[in-house]
């Protein structure tokens, strides 16, 4: 059973609250977010290839990856990674090459729960409502979801 999804967006602050629980210790999850081949494997919506240019999961690294659509669509992203505390938190920038000069800042945390399990908050800030707004309807929650449940597969088979 893949554990539920809990995505906040309040109205009238440009912020997104994400939420996840997965049934894998917190060093594999973030190990999942630290190394490129890993990312490659879950990170966004099903049926999209991935190509990482650039990721280095360190404080002041930097990334940058591609996404293809089934569809041939292409859709860029990069950033900086601002802080990353292994297994604990990180802070970082993100940027989509079809929305210039729009940047959010998130912070990741994850937290060692009972039984060998993590809980991963992110806390996405934006430049403006609108900007949040517009993340909110551009089916970020499905591909957040389809993503955390590739990444469930992925460290459940740790």
């Amino acid at each position: 059973m893949t554990n539920p999804l809990h995505i906040d967006a309040p109205d009238g602050v440009p912020f997104i609250d994400i939420v996840r629980e997965f049934d894998a210790p917190v060093s594999a999850v973030f190990r999942a977010f630290s190394e490129p081949d890993l990312i490659r494997r879950w990170l966004g919506p099903d049926g999209y290839e991935m190509d990482i240019e650039e990721y280095s999961f360190v404080s002041g690294g930097r990334y940058r990856y591609v996404h293809r659509s089934p569809e041939g669509g292409v859709f860029a992203f990069n950033g900086v990674f601002h802080v990353v505390r292994p297994d604990e938190f990180a802070i970082q920038t993100f940027e989509w090459d079809g929305a210039p000069d729009q940047v959010s800042i998130e912070s990741l945390t994850f937290t060692a729960l009972d039984g060998g399990r993590t809980r991963l908050s992110t806390h996405a800030t934006y430049p403006s409502q609108e900007t949040r707004d517009a993340m909110v309807t551009s089916g970020m929650e499905h591909g957040v979801s389809e993503g955390y449940r590739k990444l469930d597969e992925l460290v459940g088979s740790k």
